[in-house]
């Protein structure tokens, strides 16, 4: 959390600092900016900031003379250049202990292939990969990535995160592509990873933006024979309803996640305080990076607001997105799945634990009806409840 953080604020700070208003003297901060910034997949540092997000961000916080925003633009880059120091030192420290991880509790199918994960621990789509790792006790190595310099995966082309190396030589990409391969490998017999993964084709676009952007055809389908599907899914519409809710996992509620945790000053200021926590700054360096950060996610928090139409208090649309998961899973069942989670248990519980330790997390247990559930689902991964159900 706290790296991401980093590299919106170095971004901030450069902005700030080159901008041709700053360069000319006697000049205020006007600053201006495209409207097209993409969203970044992070929980924390979800919404970063493009360059239509920096303008929109500085103009907010630098209403002063060139002097006094000089002095801002070098409290974003100390902060911004704290925390990736921080990552890098965090980053190389968890190298050395690598080797010493142990595999999860529990046993694992001994065909399971070997997993590499690369990943954000807050990013919520790393969180569904986990979700569905430690459910089937699915034993994987994490690879914690760098996001300022992203040198960890700079042997891909492809730049994001998850990314799920599968016997060190098989790439595997987005999280509902990653968890729908590997579910049908573990229930299919005699099909290879390989063959699986040639399934699901990238697809590349250009959006609204003009940036180039890649999807992915059937990923949520299990690419399963009619025998292992009626198994699976042995009452009618259970697999629809199941790709419904992961595809709105991925579609609403992961939207929901940074406007909540950055909703006001104070709750954006307490984010960053556990990111600090997290990061084990120092007094004076810890400042920078959570009264600069704070600020940064507070406004982006807005923005995101904006983009996505949710209410005045963004708590509302969280408190119905999570009742309606709950109406949808019903009263007679334990999980959407019946007695044990589905793939749409595991996204949504994947992306609503990333708030946990946050009020915003605290506020949806206390307002809805999903705590019962999510105690089940927390119990389920942590025991690998779905070791027992691997055919293969």
């Amino acid at each position: 959390m706290a790296a991401a953080c980093a590299r919106s604020l170095v971004k901030v700070g450069w902005t700030i600092l080159e901008s041709p208003a700053l360069r000319r003297p006697g000049t205020g901060a006007l600053l201006s900016g495209n409207a097209g910034s993409h969203v970044s997949r992070r929980s924390y540092y979800y919404g970063g900031a493009g360059p239509g997000a920096r303008s929109g961000l500085l103009r907010s916080l630098l209403g002063g003379g060139g002097g006094g925003s000089r002095a801002l633009s070098c409290a974003f880059l100390l902060g911004g250049g704290v925390g990736l120091y921080h990552t890098v030192k965090f980053y190389w420290a968890q190298q050395r202990q690598l080797a010493q991880v142990p595999a999860p509790d529990g046993p694992s199918p001994s065909a399971s292939p070997s997993l590499t994960l690369y990943q954000y621990q807050t990013c919520p789509f790393c969180s569904k990969v986990r979700a569905f790792l430690d459910y089937h006790g699915l034993a994987y190595r994490v690879v914690e990535v760098n996001p300022v310099m992203r040198r960890e995966i700079k042997w891909s082309a492809y730049r994001k995160v998850p990314i799920l190396m599968v016997d060190e030589h098989l790439q595997l990409n987005d999280s509902s592509v990653i968890i729908s391969s590997l579910k049908t490998y573990l229930i299919s017999k005699g099909s290879s990873m390989s063959d699986i993964v040639r399934c699901y084709p990238e697809m590349k676009s250009v959006n609204d933006s003009g940036k180039e952007v890649t999807e992915y055809n059937n990923k949520y389908w299990l690419m399963l024979s009619q025998d292992d599907a009626a198994a699976v899914y042995p009452d009618k519409g259970m697999q629809k309803e199941e790709m419904k809710w992961r595809q709105w996992a991925d579609d609403w509620l992961v939207h929901l996640i940074s406007p909540n945790v950055y909703r006001s000053a104070g709750e954006a200021l307490a984010s960053f305080d556990y990111i600090v926590r997290e990061g084990k700054f120092g007094a004076l360096e810890g400042f920078f990076a959570k009264y600069a950060g704070a600020a940064a996610m507070f406004v982006i928090g807005k923005r995101l607001k904006r983009r996505h139409n949710l209410q005045d208090d963004v708590r509302q649309d969280l408190y119905k997105a999570v009742d309606d998961w709950v109406a949808a899973v019903g009263r007679k069942r334990k999980f959407m799945g019946g007695e044990q989670p589905n793939l749409a248990d595991l996204a949504v519980f994947g992306v609503l634990r990333v708030m946990e330790g946050l009020e915003a997390f605290d506020d949806m247990m206390a307002n809805t009806k999903v705590k019962p559930w999510y105690q089940r689902m927390q119990a389920a991964t942590r025991n690998h409840d779905g070791c027992s159900r691997l055919s293969r």
